[in-house]
């Protein structure tokens, strides 16, 4: 195998290290990008993943600390193997999440449990080609109320008594088998090739998650989905223009019956994003953006793309008719006040509708009270009814049946605060979220009525409070070992609570979204 990847190093020549390889949008990584670490702050439009390129935040969170042996070398600072040469540097890793708890609400006494394995590998190739590629096979049982949401997003089959949901489908995981009684198997694949030609010119393609803002949410484009095959395009234009152009396929989980091979595909549709930034300093982004759902056919029916799939300028794919295209039209901004301090905030328009237009507004500070690493975030969402829904109910705004928005989709308001502070590698997280949901439906975006007509309709409040306490050991894999506790309340007829505690270790390189 050494053998193998050295030929691969050697094949090319060059720099020592690409500077154009992706940081994750994990949560981690996004709170210490808005840390405002480097000499100037991060002012990149807010679109996740971003090159080290545009801002290297290896360098802000490396282990300087001075380590004796090998062993704590490798366990503190660097992925498991690593290879270094004039033209390439590979690194690979096992990823993995090992957890146990328990939620005492629930009286069938079933362990919360977690067995995740998998590896990542990620390769740098002259000074403009990087790559990174990980897979994941998971075995779960979760808390009851997250659970239900999973179970409510499954895929939809048809028979001849109509649709039927079977399986689940994980925020940023993918769908899902059953495992033993209440469980889940689920395993998926993710990864990408990036390649600068020319300096202000960085080409992506893959099958990965994206991330819009400076939020803990995203009203336009998040990461609670799942991941989805796209080609990307980041242009600086002006040092105080960018334009990102993204052009993806998302499934809706709903077998064509007609197919010639043993399993049915789903059903595609096309997402188009356009994404224009202006910087008119170093401390303010304003970026209009474009998100677009195409009709790609139905369950009989295929079709190529629109022209228009491939037009670069936001605002004109939302003129078409209501059966070709869900248009989203919206802003993001962000601005850096005095070093520690952001504030932050989206509009989201569908369809030009502005009858439906939702809105975020949040503020990000960081060491406060004289500690380095202490963030208090505080984030206000407000979405209307309908607002990620279509006439065509197949060109809902979801990817997976799962909103590529706001994770609880239509009808929110929610307040949320977040607060973390880090000591040499021990650290605390604090989320609280409460949100009011009105006319709720929690199948109210799966792309048939036939299931939306079978959901009910209910306005409730749900709280959710999370505190973990952990040691980070590693900051390049987020590699750490932790204890959580999850408090979570709604004012739903039958609600489903949970009072769950779990300890586990972990390499969180992506979000696992259950704070609702």
């Amino acid at each position: 195998m050494k053998k193998v990847l050295l030929l691969l190093a050697l094949f090319c020549s060059g720099m020592l290290q690409a500077q154009v390889s992706l940081v994750s949008p994990q949560t981690f990584y996004k709170d210490q990008t808005f840390a405002n670490k480097q000499s100037n702050p991060f002012n990149s439009g807010d679109f996740f993943p971003y090159t080290e390129a545009s801002y290297d935040l290896m360098a802000v969170i490396n282990d300087s600390s001075k380590q004796y042996y090998d062993v704590t070398e490798t366990l503190f600072k660097k992925h498991l193997f690593e290879l270094k040469g004039d033209s390439y540097y590979l690194t690979i890793s096992p990823t993995f999440n090992f957890s146990f708890g328990a939620d005492l609400d629930d009286t069938t006494n079933t362990r919360l449990t977690r067995n995740t394995r998998g590896f990542l590998i990620e390769g740098d190739l002259l000074e403009k080609v990087s790559f990174s590629t990980s897979f994941y096979e998971n075995q779960a049982t979760f808390a009851r109320y997250a659970s239900q949401y999973f179970s409510d997003a499954g895929e939809l089959y048809l028979n001849q008594n109509g649709y039927f949901t079977q399986n689940a489908v994980i925020p940023g995981e993918g769908r899902t088998k059953d495992f033993k009684e209440n469980g889940f198997d689920f395993g998926y694949a993710i990864g990408n090739v990036v390649y600068q030609p020319w300096k202000r010119v960085t080409i992506a393609v893959g099958n990965n998650s994206h991330f819009i803002g400076s939020g803990h949410r995203s009203l336009l484009l998040s990461d609670n989905s799942y991941s989805a095959p796209y080609f990307r395009i980041d242009w600086q234009v002006h040092e105080k223009f960018q334009v990102r152009v993204l052009r993806s396929k998302l499934l809706n989980l709903l077998r064509r019956p007609l197919s010639t091979s043993a399993e049915s595909y789903y059903e595609a549709k096309g997402y188009s994003v356009n994404y224009l930034t202006w910087a008119p300093n170093e401390n303010l982004t304003i970026s209009l953006f474009e998100g677009v759902i195409w009709n790609r056919g139905d369950s009989v029916s295929y079709r190529s793309a629109h022209p228009l799939f491939y037009n670069p300028i936001p605002g004109i794919a939302g003129l078409m008719g209501s059966d070709e295209v869900n248009s989203m039209i919206g802003l993001n901004a962000s601005m850096q006040l005095k070093d520690v301090h952001r504030l932050y905030g989206q509009v989201a328009i569908p369809n030009w509708s502005f009858d439906r237009t939702g809105f975020q507004f949040g503020y990000r500070g960081y060491n406060f009270f004289g500690l380095n690493d202490f963030m208090i975030q505080g984030e206000f969402n407000y979405i209307p009814e309908e607002m990620y829904a279509s006439q065509n109910p197949r060109l809902n705004y979801v990817h997976y049946n799962l909103p590529i928005g706001h994770i609880r989709g239509d009808g929110i308001q929610e307040i949320l605060i977040r607060s973390n502070y880090e000591y040499k590698r021990a650290y605390v997280d604090l989320l609280v979220s409460y949100m009011m949901l009105r006319n709720y439906n929690p199948r109210g975006l799966l792309p048939t009525n036939a299931l939306i007509d079978q959901g009910t309709e209910s306005s409730f409040n749900t709280t959710n409070i999370q505190l973990e306490l952990g040691y980070r050991f590693n900051r390049k894999l987020n590699f750490s070992v932790f204890a959580r506790s999850v408090i979570r309340r709604s004012s739903q007829v039958d609600p489903v609570n949970g009072t769950i505690f779990q300890i586990g270790m972990r390499t969180a390189l992506l979000n696992q979204y259950d704070d609702f």
